[in-house]
């Protein structure tokens, strides 16, 4: 059986780290993370993902990163439930990290922060291309590539491409 989760995305707030009353650290905190598509109005949604991390590595994550921080995390889905003091049973879905990688300077970071970070998180938000680190054809400066759209199936950028139910594989 295989249950592997890795997610790339941006912290949507500083880790929340604590400890355990045995001394064990544990980091909870949100990922943002872009779907693929757009929705009817052309912008580009995001999912919330709710992750814990352990130990040292929770310290070390909680220390190195921030609100806004690109991160990539490899861990496993876990789902628990507890009895609130209301009495309701509540279900909890998460992501218990085992791996982390930092995609971007803490320098970088820093400098999205103190220049709007909300300003940029929302044009990388809407602009996949840039997001992925992929260019088109307009932005690498080849004049021949931009008037070839014919090459370029992405070209027009999250619009509507029609596609009859004839043309998909399945």
């Amino acid at each position: 059986m295989i249950n592997r989760v890795v997610l790339v995305g941006r912290l949507t707030r500083d880790v929340d780290l604590r400890y355990t009353s045995s001394g064990a650290a544990v980091g909870t905190f949100s990922i943002a993370v872009n779907r693929q598509f757009t929705n009817a109005n052309g912008d580009r949604e995001a999912d919330f993902i709710n992750c814990v991390i352990w130990r040292k590595s929770a310290e070390n994550f909680a220390n190195f990163t921030k609100k806004g921080s690109l991160v990539g995390v490899d861990g496993r889905l876990q789902t628990r439930n507890y009895e609130n003091q209301q009495g309701q049973r509540v279900y909890v879905t998460e992501v218990v990290v085992d791996n982390f990688s930092l995609l971007e300077s803490r320098t970088t970071t820093e400098q999205r922060q103190g220049d709007g970070a909300s300003q940029n998180f929302n044009n990388n938000q809407s602009n996949g291309s840039q997001q992925s680190g992929f260019t088109s054809p307009q932005q690498s400066g080849n004049p021949s590539a931009a008037n070839n759209t014919q090459a370029d199936p992405f070209a027009n950028n999250g619009q509507v491409i029609d596609i009859s139910d004839d043309d998909l594989p399945f």
